[in-house]
């Protein structure tokens, strides 16, 4: 399994994933010109897509969808709720909303030989979820929009070769910045985002012998720095016993607006 960011945070989200055989995109919250540029950037373009989807319905996650599927008909897939919220976006416009397949948020997906899992997480939209990805061995998690996790979520996102999840915001930022009351109040709720240290909390309970790469996503613009949230999570690593004090498990941010790394596991 290989996977890539091409995009993380509020101004928009989407990752690559594939295998051997299959192909899929996480969410589609940018430009198909991006996604156009970093897929050819690794040998591929979007006509090699098997599969897309949706985590849910925010523009953030899906401006770029309705675009894509007018041009390349590529099945979408998401839970009932997020269906309903992408059909009901009029900034899409009109495209085949047969493409739409729904899923349950507790439900497994295979395409190909790669095995997507669904896990109902809070969040302010209609039917969030976080995934994980199998395939030959191999698991990839990602959980962002959290408002906060849980011993199911942890358990669900568990014993991965890799994740990605969100450390969104440090709270005194957040809490001394520009925002209005109203919207930092969401994003601290229990429907909002997690910060950097809750992020740190949640990385080091899902740390195993085997994770080879972490990536912390959906870094607020306003409200975080790169190298705050790197440092805050890594703090947090060194505390557990499985990192030794010196193992970061390849810890890195995952780029605004720019593809990161290509992942192999």
């Amino acid at each position: 399994m290989r996977f890539m960011t091409i995009a993380s945070g509020s101004s928009g989200n989407c990752t690559y994933i594939g295998t051997e055989k299959t192909n899929i995109l996480l969410d589609v919250g940018v430009s198909m010109k991006n996604i156009d540029i970093a897929l050819s950037d690794i040998g591929m373009s979007l006509s090699d897509l098997d599969a897309i989807f949706i985590t849910h319905e925010h523009i953030d996650h899906i401006k770029g969808l309705g675009v894509v599927l007018r041009k390349y008909h590529i099945p979408v897939y998401a839970t009932g709720g997020t269906v309903r919220g992408i059909s009901e976006c009029k900034s899409l416009r009109e495209f085949d909303f047969s493409l739409l397949k729904s899923i349950r948020n507790d439900q497994s997906v295979t395409i190909g030989d790669l095995t997507v899992n669904a896990k109902s997480i809070s969040h302010d939209a209609n039917d969030p979820v976080c995934y994980t990805f199998v395939s030959e061995g191999k698991k990839l998690s990602y959980a962002t929009d959290l408002g906060y996790y849980d011993e199911d979520i942890i358990s669900f996102l568990m014993d991965a070769d890799a994740l990605i999840i969100e450390a969104n915001h440090d709270i005194r930022m957040l809490e001394v910045g520009p925002y209005p009351y109203i919207l930092k109040q969401r994003i601290l709720g229990d429907k909002g985002h997690i910060c950097n240290e809750a992020s740190g909390e949640l990385v080091s309970r899902l740390l195993n012998e085997h994770v080879k790469h972490i990536s912390l996503a959906h870094l607020s613009d306003k409200n975080n720095y790169p190298d705050l949230a790197l440092e805050t999570v890594r703090q947090a690593i060194h505390q557990n016993p499985l990192s030794g004090g010196e193992k970061d498990f390849g810890l890195c941010v995952a780029p605004r607006y720019v593809a990161g790394q290509l992942v192999e596991l």
